[in-house]
């Protein structure tokens, strides 16, 4: 077992603040991860926190890969926005600086699932 040694922070240095999603944010993400499970889009969701993102996966079946991932980025805040919805390829589906803005494209595709 190789147990490596933390990494000293120099004095007067802090830690990177851990990326979250408020309490808003998750809020309108649940709202709709709740309306795509009840039309039977979606089963399951992971979320992952870390000092560059905040990340909410949704999939089809446990054992695959996201169908979507619905990111935070803070460092991107004053380019192209710091949310994003990542298809399963990669692809950048919306980006932008409005979380509601950026989960129609996910929206639109309820629309089609119901209809």
């Amino acid at each position: 077992m190789n147990m490596e040694a933390p990494v000293p922070i120099p004095l007067g240095e802090r830690l990177p603040e851990q990326v979250v999603f408020d309490r808003r944010e998750l809020s309108a993400i649940l709202r709709l991860y709740g309306q795509m499970v009840a039309a039977g889009e979606w089963r399951d969701y992971g979320m992952s926190f870390g000092h560059e993102a905040a990340v909410f996966a949704v999939f089809r079946r446990t054992a695959e890969v996201p169908l979507y991932r619905i990111e935070k980025r803070p460092k991107l805040r004053g380019r192209q926005g710091m949310f994003a919805v990542v298809g399963a390829g990669g692809q950048v589906l919306r980006r932008g600086h409005e979380l509601a803005a950026v989960l129609k494209v996910l929206e639109s595709k309820l629309i089609r699932a119901v209809g």
